[in-house]
């Protein structure tokens, strides 16, 4: 009898996965270490202007998992130019955490820029607010990822993206510090 109810739960699952695919947005695609706690797919009850909006639902995730929508487009356009990334991000019952994410990688998929704002990010329940990402794109450059993320229990929709060239001027938001390395060896015989 177990072995049935397990069976069954499995099944539950991946029919609960495969129609939330079935309502993926055009041009966007789920992904997490474990997709198929969440369901993915297109709110039509609720968006900040228009008819409707993407969002992320927990199922049952387990400790640690996280599901993911999101969009992998070319960087040559914007090589050696400065991006900012605005959406609008609506929460409920966020236990765990959530948040827009921007990612830029290199060759073999080197992260040459990276922000998941898990260091400001959205917990809880809230309205619909504006969020920012702002990352440059650098000469090597060969892809930009970006996306919306729940990790844990919750729900969180999300709107009216944007991703457009900013001055120089406007701070960026990575995540990837490239000068945090000491430039020379420290405390090498233990006694500080």
């Amino acid at each position: 009898m177990k072995n049935v109810i397990r069976a069954l739960s499995i099944i539950l699952v991946a029919v609960t996965f495969i129609n939330a695919q079935n309502n993926i947005p055009k041009g966007w695609f789920p992904s997490g270490n474990d997709i198929s706690e969440y369901e993915i797919g297109i709110d039509n009850s609720v968006s900040t202007n228009g008819n409707s909006c993407a969002y992320i639902k927990s199922i049952s995730p387990k400790e640690n998992t996280f599901g993911n929508l999101m969009q992998t487009i070319s960087a040559e356009k914007y090589l050696n130019k400065r991006l900012k990334m605005t959406g609008f991000l609506k929460t409920e019952n966020v236990q765990g955490w959530s948040g827009m994410w921007m990612r830029i990688d290199g060759n073999g998929r080197e992260q040459l820029g990276f922000d998941n704002m898990q260091n400001r990010s959205i917990k809880g329940t809230t309205d619909w607010e504006m969020y920012e990402i702002v990352l440059d794109v650098p000469e090597n450059s060969k892809s930009i990822n970006f996306g919306i993320l729940l990790g844990g229990n919750g729900k969180v929709w999300m709107d009216n993206i944007k991703i457009a060239e900013v001055d120089k001027n406007v701070p960026v938001t990575n995540m990837i510090k490239n000068n945090e390395l000491p430039n020379k060896p420290m405390n090498l015989d233990f006694e500080e």
